[in-house]
């Protein structure tokens, strides 16, 4: 159906802007659509497979016949229409325009050539133990088998997404203790997650004739868990893990004592920002001493790196970060011991190699140095950069290990020949990897999709809409995921979930949009506009007021002693600084004017009349290419747009801050549930279907990546055609990759890594 009632106007799809239909999507949910036929209620339809559409809860197809008549009459100036004993009342809807924006259908991506099964299952036997492997089921492929066998001299093997690098390292593992005769006591298998190394024990446990003494003696971990161990063992007082610094509070309570130093305020500067780029320095092998700030703000966090260690030092703490470089200097301050474990430790395995940042390598390097280390990774999903990984590490593999045998495992086992396809024509733009193609083992005649949302909250809606669809087909929860570049992209998508009664996870360190600093503060203005003496309120606003939270208790002692509200006592605070009290006076009547306002209109008052965008430009998140507090305001006021009322909207954000601690405490438990995860949380996963929201410049590729490129520097953005690869290489059966209109209230374009995969218009 194209019309229905709303509030005694009919409405017609044909005449509606695009702007409006999530909101008229939302009366219908309240029950507030009507059919223009025979009155009863109607539900307005945003999903990815059909045109947008109105349609009964019951069939009926009567009404369906009928509505033509509607569609004329409303096109007249009739002032009612009688429908089977209805009185429907006609009139121009407000959200009629002459010029709207079209609904643009989804559009598959171009035409994959034809699937040819390339699977090359290797079908003679080169030894009992591989014999004895195909028999139990463990089939490998041409390259998995040479991945395998090649176990002497120095090995890289590029295992492209999909292509089965879990079972080349297990298998390889037991091929050598059992064919080889290899003591496992003189393997070291690494891996950069506890899960994984969990993972590849309990593998090796189902390869014939794999003992549990054979597992034991292995030396299978994470890097940090290995080199603890190491350190602990030689010198066990200093590295006790009753000194370990394991919650991120602990060090934050640390530099924060070095932050006062500078004047810092808590709640001004980004220390958690500050301890990722101290991290990022340790993980590179840059000492405080060694530091050539750049900015004003990596000149504070280097006095704040200084200032850490010092503590640290003096208190015999230790944190994650320093079992790697502890490791690392016992090693080059005692050869000989590094030399016994040279001589004890004779094969490596090495796990995510693209991965790896300086200190793992150069520990990696000083003990395999005249041993035989097997590197496996894939530098096209190298996305770690934050944390101090580099592909050229394995890039250039070959020049720190002469006579490296090269392996390329190019066989997907995952996904299909129409995703595989779509992946390798969109990384191949890449300049800095090494050449290859992935192929697929299976077709499903299904191209990945690209759909076209107005915004945000369209793009959750459909995305909603079309999943409950395939869950009436026969699909799980647990076979969708849907995937962000970043946290706040996640805010409606989690809002349209969280109202369904699908069942979904999500990150446990996640921060809650409505939590993030600067949405605090602007939503604790918007508080004040209700109650005057909202203390949380009144101490998320002292920061954007440049005025230090010590004065609370004052404020609070003012507001008794003068019988006035606390927004009254700030408004009459005094600073010394003329400017700064000429804006505190303006509090009272700024925030008195907004209570009757829609939230929408308020934020732009309080950003003009008392400087918030002044304070985010300040404030900034200086340190974090990531995220800008104007991004946050801009999300912001696209999540109050459907609220007419500050009071509605209020009442929202409380039950939506409710049900994300509620969500993830129920993450824990669940098993069947749908996916919502960054692209770097869900690498090493895979999924029957994936959604991969906000396929636009600015945020995929981020913004922080194009003004990169601008200014010469082409690496971030390679690495954000990285992430979208590995997006897209989630996907098992069907992919689907949103590209909306609008993006945080502005007109969008969709991502540069989709136009070699875009059909052409003719």
């Amino acid at each position: 159906m194209k019309t229905a009632v709303l509030e005694n106007h009919v409405l017609n799809i044909e005449q509606l802007n695009r702007e409006h239909f999530q909101s008229i999507h939302d009366e219908g949910r309240k029950g507030k659509l009507f059919c223009s036929v025979c009155g009863e209620p109607v539900r307005f339809y945003i999903g990815i497979e059909q045109q947008p559409h109105f349609f009964h809860m019951t069939k009926k197809a009567n009404c369906q016949e009928l509505e033509f008549d509607v569609e004329q009459s409303s096109k007249e100036d009739v002032e009612y229409l009688e429908r089977n004993g209805f009185k429907i009342p006609v009139s121009r809807t407000i959200t009629t325009v002459k010029h709207r924006t079209e609904f643009k259908p989804p559009q598959s991506v171009k035409q994959a050539p034809p699937f040819i099964s390339t699977n090359k299952l290797e079908t003679k036997a080169y030894s009992p133990y591989i014999q004895a492997l195909k028999e139990s089921g463990f089939s490998l492929d041409a390259n998995q088998l040479e991945a395998v066998t090649q176990t002497e001299g120095p090995l890289l093997v590029i295992a492209g997404a999909g292509s089965g690098k879990t079972r080349v390292l297990t298998a390889r593992t037991a091929y050598m203790i059992q064919e080889k005769n290899v003591d496992p006591r003189s393997i070291m298998l690494v891996t950069f997650t506890a899960k994984a190394a969990q993972e590849m024990k309990e593998r090796l446990h189902q390869y014939p004739e794999m003992k549990q003494q054979h597992i034991q003696q292995l030396l299978a971990g994470t890097f940090h868990s290995i080199f603890y161990r190491i350190l602990s063992f030689h010198e066990r007082n200093k590295w006790n893990s009753e000194k370990l610094l394991k919650k991120e509070w602990q060090k934050e309570q640390i530099i924060k004592l070095g932050g006062k130093e500078l004047d810092l305020d808590e709640k001004e500067f980004a220390y958690d920002l500050a301890l990722q780029q101290i991290g990022l320095w340790k993980n590179s092998l840059i000492l405080p001493s060694q530091i050539k700030p750049e900015t004003p703000w990596e000149e504070k966090v280097a006095y704040l790196f200084q200032y850490y260690e010092k503590a640290k030092q003096e208190k015999g703490l230790f944190d994650f970060d320093d079992m790697l470089l502890g490791c690392y200097q016992l090693f080059q301050e005692n050869p000989s011991l590094l030399e016994n474990y040279q001589k004890r430790f004779r094969y490596f395995l090495i796990d995510e190699f693209q991965d790896i940042n300086k200190v793992q390598y150069e520990l990696i390097r000083m003990l395999s140095a005249s041993s035989h280390i097997c590197a496996v990774g894939d530098d096209d999903q190298s996305i770690y950069s934050f944390r101090g990984s580099d592909p050229q590490y394995l890039l250039e593999f070959e020049k720190d290990f002469p006579n490296t045998k090269l392996v390329i495992l190019n066989e997907n086992y995952r996904s299909s020949h129409e995703i595989v396809t779509t992946a390798n024509t969109i990384i191949k733009k890449n300049q800095e990897r090494r050449t290859k193609e992935m192929h697929a083992q299976f077709s499903t005649g299904l191209p990945p999709i690209l759909f076209f949302p107005y915004d945000e909250e369209e793009e959750a809606t459909m995305i909603v809409q079309d999943i409950q669809e395939k869950l009436e087909k026969g699909y799980e929860p647990s076979d969708f995921a849907i995937l962000f570049r970043t946290n706040t992209s996640s805010r409606a998508i989690f809002e349209r979930l969280a109202n369904s009664s699908l069942p979904f996870k999500i990150d446990q360190d996640v921060e809650p949009f409505y939590e993030r600093f600067i949405v605090k503060g602007m939503l604790s203005f918007l508080r004040l506009s209700l109650n005057e003496e909202d203390q949380e309120a009144i101490r998320s606003i002292l920061p954007v007021l440049f005025v230090k939270n010590n004065v609370l208790q004052d404020l609070k002692a003012d507001s008794i002693l003068n019988d006035r509200s606390l927004l009254e006592c700030v408004s009459q605070l005094k600073t010394g600084f003329a400017f700064q009290e000429k804006k505190l006076k303006k509090l009272v009547p700024v925030i008195r004017s907004l209570h009757r306002l829609s939230p929408v209109t308020a934020m732009d008052i309080l950003e003009k009349e008392l400087g918030y965008g002044d304070f985010i430009k300040k404030r900034g998140n200086e340190g974090n290419k990531l995220d800008k507090g104007s991004d946050d305001i801009r999300d912001l006021k696209v999540a109050a747009r459907g609220f007419k009322t500050i009071l509605e909207f209020l009442d929202h954000v409380s039950h939506m801050t409710a049900m994300n601690k509620e969500i993830k405490k129920l993450s824990k438990t669940l098993d069947h549930a749908l996916t919502l995860s960054t692209i770097h949380r869900s690498k090493g996963l895979e999924y029957k279907i994936v959604y991969v929201v906000s396929t636009v410049d600015g945020s995929l590729p981020h913004d922080f990546a194009l003004d990169s490129y601008r200014n010469g520097d082409v690496s971030p953005l390679e690495e954000e055609r990285r992430l979208l690869y590995v997006a897209i290489t989630r996907a098992m059966e069907q992919l689907y990759l949103s590209i909306p209109e609008k993006r945080r209230g502005k007109n969008a374009h969709p991502s540069r890594f989709l136009s070699p995969v875009k059909e052409q218009k003719r």
